[in-house]
């Protein structure tokens, strides 16, 4: 067996499953869950009758480039969305089966384990496939704390020399999982600028992108050409439909971004076997060149978040995120205890903040933190919210 499977971290959930397993929930209450961020809303119609008019498609192999029509929609969708000229269909774009397997999986097609110590950075919370990716590919994860002093932006000062002079990979998410925040065009100037010194890829996670109150967050695509990168050196964009089009079980996505690099990776993926599925394909199409769906789903999450907001702004320091569906919440007393008193007497779920980050230079970032996905229909949100209010008002008694 790979010897660094044995450096794997149990997943979050596997903790959360161990931290409840001797905690009754209260029966009276209904369930309600608020730890995994899986879309509730409905998937769209047209996107299932697109999937069922392409399961012709299954009497083909498909390729691992994905079709011209479906590269074609994407790079469409880009040029619309972040208002930038369409990147080239063939060369940078290609269709992945959802982020999270693009994201593990590019960490190995990226690190070159024949260069000595390498080393894979993240943001500290962060989303456990990058580390588990760095891990397996043979690297080292370095995090950088992502603290509400500092507006969650990542620090980068707090790694040194040595470590970027190895770094050959950096995994960034904007908007943030859990705290929401979106990285500002200085903030990408800062990164483009320490890629161009030491060398070393971006990889960019934006999988909530499409879910925000006001301003559409800045793209790492439109960043780079605002700051006149225009061939995306070193850069690459991570993109899914499942947030975006509440369909999760899809398992579609893309990358996008600088030619060279993704000419590896798609050498990589066409020996790791991972066409998307033709009928996926054409659904994939038909939710990439529809937006009106993505305009109710914002409205559905804005609607909610200002409920929960008014609910729980008397008894906790609440504040509406730039994007993204979470509230990442300090509370008043340890994540962890918090976590297993709200299910004991209010049989609501939440994740320890904890449970989402490691300890990097002295302190837990997540510790006494918690993340609140606020993904289930208005009506049981508002419920949890309440619910969460009580026993929180509860503790302060």
């Amino acid at each position: 067996m790979n010897p660094d499977l044995n450096h794997l971290h149990p997943y979050p959930f596997q903790k959360l499953a161990a931290l409840f397993r001797d905690i009754p929930p209260n029966p009276a209450l209904k369930p309600i869950s608020l730890s995994i961020g899986e879309p509730k809303h409905a998937t769209p119609q047209f996107i299932k009758d697109a999937l069922v008019a392409g399961l012709d498609g299954l009497a083909n192999y498909p390729t691992t480039a994905g079709s011209d029509a479906l590269r074609g929609g994407i790079s469409a969708w880009i040029a619309r969305r972040y208002a930038i000229p369409a990147p080239d269909a063939k060369t940078q774009v290609l269709p992945v089966n959802g982020s999270r397997e693009a994201l593990f999986a590019f960490a190995q097609a990226v690190v070159d384990r024949s260069r000595p110590n390498p080393v894979v950075v993240s943001p500290n919370p962060f989303y456990q496939i990058y580390e588990g990716a760095a891990l397996l590919a043979g690297a080292t994860p370095e995090f950088i704390n992502t603290l509400p002093e500092d507006g969650f932006r990542m620090d980068y000062a707090q790694l040194p020399e040595d470590v970027w002079q190895r770094t050959q990979l950096i995994y960034v998410c904007s908007p943030g999982n859990p705290n929401g925040h979106v990285m500002a065009l200085d903030e990408w100037r800062e990164l483009f600028d320490l890629s161009d010194r030491y060398g070393f890829i971006i990889a960019a996670d934006e999988c909530y992108s499409e879910i925000y109150f006001d301003q559409a967050p800045l793209g790492a695509l439109q960043a780079a050409r605002q700051l006149d990168r225009d061939d995306y050196k070193n850069l690459v964009v991570f993109s899914s439909l499942s947030k975006r089009s509440n369909v999760p079980g899809l398992r579609s996505g893309f990358v996008a971004g600088d030619a060279a690099v993704i000419a590896k990776f798609t050498l990589y993926r066409t020996y790791h076997g991972c066409a998307m599925n033709p009928a996926v394909q054409a659904a994939s199409i038909a939710a990439w060149n529809d937006e009106d769906h993505v305009a109710e789903n914002r409205r559905l999450y804005a609607e909610k978040f200002a409920r929960v907001l008014e609910i729980l702004q008397p008894v906790l320091p609440v504040a509406l995120p730039d994007a993204g569906f979470y509230l990442w919440l300090r509370t008043p007393i340890s994540d962890t205890r918090y976590a297993q008193e709200l299910l004991r007497t209010q049989n609501v779920t939440v994740l320890p903040g904890s449970y989402l980050a490691r300890e990097a230079r002295g302190i837990n970032p997540g510790q006494d933190f918690v993340r609140f996905a606020l993904v289930a229909g208005v009506e049981e949100t508002i419920e949890a919210a309440q619910r969460i209010a009580r026993f929180t008002a509860m503790l302060a008694a």
